[in-house]
């Protein structure tokens, strides 16, 4: 039977050459490949400044703890992401509140955010937008930046899944305080597990740059301490692995286009709804390939179409389940019915086999399946 992967790393001999070099260097830690890796992405978004860390995790958290969120700010952030772009304003006992999404990006519908800040600027001088560029699609940022704008609101951009993809031209990543990437094994490039902070703020570059080294000072020695700080650090085999990778970005971007393009076509005479890219997109950096099957589909019926795939050898997954319906947020009080159209929209996405690397056989086996299961169970 064949096998086909939810996703897959592109690894090439210089990807391989690099991490050896690292690791006869005996360097593994803060040298200088780490350096080269940072230099790659602030060049790359056209920002002065970026920080590697251990993941995307912790690039969030530490936007968060530069800018001074503390238990008296609110984050407001959507439920249609993944549970890190919430949980690190409760890392810092901070308040949540999630807002609903647009049906056709899925992406934070302005509309709500609007309400949203109405309703609770009255009760917090200190309020945070997450804005989260879903699946690597840019939200409508100029939008977005209005609305923030009229209520003082400080913005912070959840780019993890969006390192390429540019809003009228202009990169993601770069329109708040600062912005976070992740580079996990499913993202467009890897450094295994690691992320990185981008800003053009002087003074929280130096903050990031200490608060993921323990809270070194800079100058310090290893045993000083200036700050309350982490182990966020990313080992340098990582580093040197991004820096390669990074070398091309470009072509990868524009591979994982021509494999989203193939699904477009192909899927077009199924009963699904495809990806949406809207207008404003000058660029798109795909991450995954989302369809969403009819409206009123049950979560059972998907569940069954997503074992029929599993069964021909094709790896699935839903995504996102709202992460305000996850235990930790309902014991803060979420439930059912509180955001229709992101609990709607959830309950009938399937994500597809989508990397660099996937071939056109491959996709057509995918649909070919996937039209099988929908006859079956749709």
């Amino acid at each position: 039977m064949r096998k086909i992967q939810l996703s897959s790393p592109q690894i090439d001999q210089s990807d391989i050459d690099v991490v050896i070099d690292v690791l006869k260097s005996g360097r593994l830690s803060i040298g200088p490949y780490t350096e080269a890796f940072e230099r790659s992405i602030a060049d790359f978004v056209g920002l002065k400044y970026a920080v590697a860390v251990s993941s995307g995790t912790s690039a969030l958290h530490l936007i968060l703890r530069a800018s001074n969120f503390k238990q008296d700010s609110l984050l407001i952030v959507p439920s249609f992401t993944f549970v890190a772009s919430a949980n690190v304003a409760r890392f810092e006992n901070g308040n949540v509140v999630f807002v609903d999404i647009e049906e056709d990006t899925m992406n934070v519908d302005p509309k709500g955010l609007e309400y949203t800040l109405e309703k609770y600027s009255k009760d917090y001088s200190d309020i945070y937008f997450m804005g989260v560029d879903v699946f690597g699609h840019p939200l409508d940022w100029d939008t977005i930046m209005t609305i923030c704008k009229k209520y003082n609101v400080k913005v912070i951009e959840d780019s993890c899944e969006a390192l390429g993809s540019e809003y009228k031209g202009k990169k993601a990543g770069t329109f708040g305080i600062a912005g976070a990437f992740a580079f996990y094994a499913n993202k467009q490039i890897t450094t295994g597990e690691g992320g990185i902070i981008v800003t053009n703020d002087d003074q929280i570059y130096k903050l990031f740059k200490s608060l993921r080294n323990q809270g070194r000072g800079e100058g310090d020695g290893w045993l000083s301490h200036e700050y309350l700080g982490y182990n966020y650090r990313i080992d340098e085999m990582s580093a040197a692995l991004g820096w390669s990778q990074m070398k091309r970005i470009e072509e990868i971007i524009e591979k994982r286009n021509k494999v989203a393009k193939r699904y477009n076509q192909l899927l077009s005479n199924l009963p699904v709804e495809t990806p949406v890219v809207k207008e404003y997109v000058t660029k798109m950096s795909w991450f995954v390939y989302v369809i969403r099957l009819p409206k009123n589909t049950s979560k059972e019926t998907r569940q069954k179409i997503m074992n029929y795939l599993e069964n021909e050898g094709i790896q699935v997954r839903n995504y996102f389940e709202p992460v305000h319906l996850q235990k930790p947020y309902r014991e803060l009080g979420w439930k059912e019915g509180m955001l229709p159209i992101t609990e709607e929209i959830a309950n009938r996405t399937i994500a597809l086999p989508f990397y660099t690397e996937l071939n056109m056989e491959d996709q057509e086996y995918v649909v070919e399946k996937l039209r099988q299961a929908l006859e079956l169970f749709g």
